[in-house]
Formats: structure tokens, sequence, C-alpha cells
């Protein structure tokens, strides 16, 4: 053969000549892809396919896509693209998609309509359920651990519960002006009886006593270079307050007309008074608004979001590298874990771990019914509420508590103001300790 016709047989057309099916090529028997399809042919994937309307063309087979995004995760794959090249280079994927080539657009609409989290808790409780089956795991005890996993926000879009504080009681301060000032003007004007206009009233906020307070208090320790007091009192503004505004704009509008008075709006032109009057409570009725919005993304368990992601809290990560204490917006993610197999998942914006350990426990109640015996966790989760539950339960707690190692102290041991160092006697199944 001469060497041209060597070029030619590798590079004609861009393929290569072969003269046997591409999928007598084979897999591996001990590949991965035969134990996830073996797999997958017992779950039920109703509630996959009811994301899905019968009308239309039909497209991809979903439990297909399911089986990629499956297989492509078992090999460390996540980005899409790559999944895609894998559908059209790899023998796995190829045998997985019967030679179908999914692009990019399919992958992310699966991924982020149809493959939903109750869809995938379903189809993985199934799998729990197979595996309790075959004796791998016993749905009894449950390991119990998290880590904060940073948010795909920005840094610098924070909003704090403190700041809102502070910024909302200047507000107040300059709605109470403007209330002075709408009394003032209708009092001089005589608009009050001609319109049959009472004095307003300044509403009020439930918890701006104690927020002032605490201005005040760090206004004087800042003087004397004290740390300031976190000022997280939760305030709810309830929709009353910004309707209240609205009134006293309806009131000046409707003496606007019939004052026959004009708005006037424009570079130069001198606006009159209660134009002036009428914008200044516009502006601070729509920031009332605003604060009440932030107020109620926030909720009352954090104090603070994300303005790029709403349901990020600012938390202190394990990665410092500026050791510096930068806080950046994440969520706490729990994983429960029996013999080594993930039995749940939770993602939470709780900053620490006290809060997450019973809807945990909750939800493998409501999924397992009241299987559960056992539960070990570090001392993050050691807190009152969380052993009262366990016990009311009949769940025996192997969790760390929060003094254990202190305890070990000499120190601790001579400290004869605890009662666990003090001699104790019973009597009538009562203890009395002895000081």
């Amino acid at each position: 053969m001469l060497k041209q016709d060597y070029y030619n047989n590798f590079f004609e057309i861009g393929q290569q000549k072969i003269n046997f099916s591409f999928f007598q090529l084979g897999l591996p028997d001990d590949d991965p892809v035969y134990t996830l399809k073996n797999v997958m042919e017992e779950l039920d994937f109703s509630g996959l396919l009811a994301c899905y309307s019968d009308k239309g063309r039909t497209g991809f087979n979903p439990i297909m896509l399911y089986a990629v995004v499956t297989y492509a995760n078992m090999r460390g794959v996540r980005a899409v693209d790559r999944i895609v090249d894998l559908c059209q280079r790899d023998l796995a994927f190829i045998w997985l998609t019967k030679g179908q080539k999914p692009q990019r657009d399919v992958f992310y609409d699966f991924k982020g309509k149809k493959l939903t989290g109750e869809v995938l808790d379903e189809l993985n409780y199934q799998f729990m359920r197979r595996l309790e089956k075959e004796g791998l795991i016993s749905l009894k005890e449950l390991y119990i651990d998290g880590t904060k996993i940073e948010a795909n926000a920005n840094r610098y879009t924070f909003i704090w519960r403190g700041s809102l504080n502070y910024h909302l009681a200047g507000l107040l301060d300059t709605i109470d002006a403007l209330y002075t000032k709408y009394n003032t003007f209708l009092l001089e004007n005589g608009y009050g009886p001609k319109y049959n206009l009472g004095n307003a009233r300044m509403f009020v906020i439930e918890g701006m006593d104690k927020v002032r307070k605490v201005i005040e208090e760090n206004r004087k320790r800042k003087l004397t270079k004290h740390k300031k007091i976190s000022n997280n009192t939760i305030i709810e503004i309830d929709y009353c307050s910004p309707l209240e505004i609205r009134k006293l704009q309806k009131n000046l509008m409707q003496i606007a007309q019939g004052e026959d008075i004009g708005f006037v709006y424009g570079k130069g032109k001198h606006k009159p008074e209660i134009q002036k009057l009428y914008e200044e409570l516009e502006e601070c009725g729509t920031r009332l608004m605003e604060y009440k919005e932030c107020f109620e993304i926030m909720g009352k368990s954090r104090n603070s979001y994300s303005k790029t992601d709403m349901e990020a809290t600012f938390m202190r990560m394990k990665e410092d590298h500026m050791l510096n204490g930068q806080l950046k917006p994440a969520y706490n993610v729990q994983i429960a874990v029996e013999n080594y197999f993930i039995v749940h998942g939770y993602v939470s914006n709780d900053r620490t771990d006290y809060h997450t350990l019973i809807p945990v426990l909750e939800k493998h109640r409501k999924t397992f019914g009241n299987t559960l015996e056992a539960v070990t966790a570090d001392s993050g989760y050691c807190s009152e509420k969380n052993l009262l539950y366990l016990k009311e339960n009949g769940i025996r707690s192997y969790i760390k508590l929060q003094e254990h190692e202190k305890r070990k102290t000499r120190a601790y041991k001579e400290d004869i103001g605890k009662y666990y160092t003090m001699t104790y006697a019973i009597f009538e199944d009562e203890r009395y300790y002895i000081c």
C-alpha cells in the first residue's frame, strides 16, 4: 500500500473506514451503566412523566435523559456541554441514548424545569427502599453532618436586618415630620373644615422603641470606642402603614382639585407647596414599601440575604483565605447517611446546625414512618430543643455535648458550682444534690 493510500484511508471525508458495526465494539461487562439501567428498571417514573404533556410533538425520552444525567454524575461530569459531547463520543452514553444526540437546550430544560426537587426525592426514596430490601441499609440509624456551600451570588449584595432597622427609624422620623407638616398645612389654610378633613395621626410600628434604644446605645458606644450592639429586632410592617400615607396623598389631591391648583413638572418651574408635600409623602411611602418587602424576604429566622440570590444567607465559611472573617452568601447543606449511602439531603439558609436536625428527622418520619432508632451527630446539633425532640420520639441520641471537651479539664471538675461535680442522694426516685 502506498503512503498516499494510508493518508486517504485515515482522512477520507473526515471519517475512518470501519468494516464492523460501531455497537459491536461492546462495553465491559462490569461497566456501571448496566447496573444503573438494572436499578432504574425497578423505579416508578410516574412523577417525572407527570411533568410532561401528552399533547404536541414527542421529544426525547425523559427516562433516558434521567439515565444520562445520573450516569454523568456517577462519572463526575456535571457541565451540560460536556454531557452533550459525551453523548456523541462516549460509547456508554451512546448506548444509553441509543444513538440519539440531545443538545444543550434539552438538558437545560430537563434539569431546570422537569427534574424538580420533589421528583428527585421520590426517586431517591424508591432507591432507598431497594437498598433496604437488599439489606444494605436499615433506615433505623442516621449519621448527620453539614457543610456550608457558597451561593452563586455576588459577594457585596448584602441586606442586613440591623441596617434596615437603622434606616427605617430615620424614615419614620421623616414621616412623622411630614405628618406634622400636613396638619400645619391644613390648619394654616383652613382646608380641614372646608373639606371635612381632620388631623392625621402618625401610625405606630411595634418594636421600633427597642430599635431606637439600641441606636442611641450604639451612638454612646461609638464615642467611647466600644463594640456596637447588634440591632436585629424583628420588625413587621403591615399594609395599613403605607395605606395611611396614601390617604394623606388622596386628601392633598382632593384639595388641589378643589382649589384648582395644578401640579407642574419640568426644569425651572416652581412647584406649589401642596405638590412638594405630596411628592415627599409619595417618596416616603415607596421607601416604606421597599423595607416591608425586605423584611418579608428575610423572614424571622435570619438577619441577612443577598440581592442577587434572596434565599442565600451571609455566613462565615470554613475557607477564609484572607483571615478576616469575611461573610459570604451561602447555604447550609445537611446530609444524612447510613452505611455510606446518602439517605436524605436538606438545604437550609440557617447559619448554624441547631435548627436543621428536626427538619431532617421529620423528613425521614414522613417518608419511611417511625423507623428511626438512633441519631449520631456532632456538637453543632446539641441543643435543648433537639434533645427533647429525640427523647419524646424515643430516638437514641449519640450527639456530642458542647461541653464534652471542657468537662475533661481539671478546672471544670473542681468547680463545685457545677451540678455534674456535686454529690447527690436519691430519695423516692428523685435526685437531690448536696452542696
